[in-house]
């Protein structure tokens, strides 16, 4: 039977990275994407040094429209089947849609929406096989409109809606489907977002890593979502107390203390 991996995106920095040491330090082996090349090169040594299997690497940029087929060629070559797919490559940008240079904000949907779902669905019988699972990274975003960042904010809806109905379809076969939606995390994401994190960063934030052993735990535990922090999970519930416009009122105002 062929070797079974683990397979992580945006696995270079920040929560990708901590979930790939989770992954790992739990005797899974790992394939890791990101377009950074020569991180994933060090993360793997560090992998390797503490014990774990050596990774496959992929570097590849999933904003192009041939990466998840690069992804799966390189699986193939490999010889190797997917056991738990972990979406967490993403990114957003701060600013008015019709502002934002357009090709940019369609970047985010190539990422963000596009290779997420092909890599949920390409794998689905290597998965149904093992028995294995999906995690998907979305966002505290998912629950709320978000002028001012409008694209990353409806992707993140997107991710949840298509996880918890895909998480659905695929229970009878065995598969978990868990969507990680975090708060606000210290992480390269801010710097490319071009965001200067305000006061809710500091009521909300969560490290890295605690957000991915919680990602990991809510996988394995079959869960549908996962909202690291006491603070994270009422704030859905929250929400539904106040008129939609009172929260895009309230949610415009805290994003224009955001610029870097």
């Amino acid at each position: 039977m062929s070797d079974r991996v683990t397979l992580i995106t945006g696995a270079s920095a920040g929560i990708g990275t901590e979930l790939a040491r989770v992954f790992a330090s739990k005797g899974h082996r790992l394939a890791l994407v990101d377009r950074h090349g020569d991180r994933l090169t060090t993360l793997a040594s560090e992998i390797v040094a503490a014990g774990g299997a050596a990774p496959i690497l992929i570097p590849c940029d999933l904003e192009h429209r041939d990466a998840c087929d690069k992804i799966a060629a390189a699986l193939a070559t490999e010889g190797v089947e997917v056991e738990f797919v972990v979406n967490n490559a993403g990114f957003g940008l701060f600013g008015h849609a019709i502002e934002l240079d357009r090709a940019a904000q369609l970047g985010i949907v190539a990422v963000n929406i596009l290779a997420l779902t092909d890599l949920s669905l390409r794998f689905a019988d290597s998965l149904i096989r093992h028995r294995g699972g999906i995690l998907n990274l979305g966002s505290l975003a998912a629950f709320l409109p978000g002028p001012g960042m409008a694209v990353y904010y409806a992707s993140k809806a997107y991710v949840l809606s298509f996880s918890e109905a895909l998480r659905q379809e695929l229970a009878p076969c065995g598969v978990r489907v868990t969507t990680l939606c975090p708060g606000s995390v210290s992480t390269e994401f801010q710097a490319r977002a071009g965001i200067k994190p305000g006061f809710e960063h500091e009521m909300l934030n969560s490290s890295a890593a605690d957000v991915a052993q919680a990602g990991y735990r809510g996988l394995m535990e079959n869960k549908r979502a996962v909202l690291p922090g006491l603070g994270i999970k009422v704030i859905p519930f929250l929400l539904r107390l106040f008129p939609r416009g009172f929260i895009l009122a309230a949610i415009g105002r805290i994003q224009l203390r955001k610029r870097g």
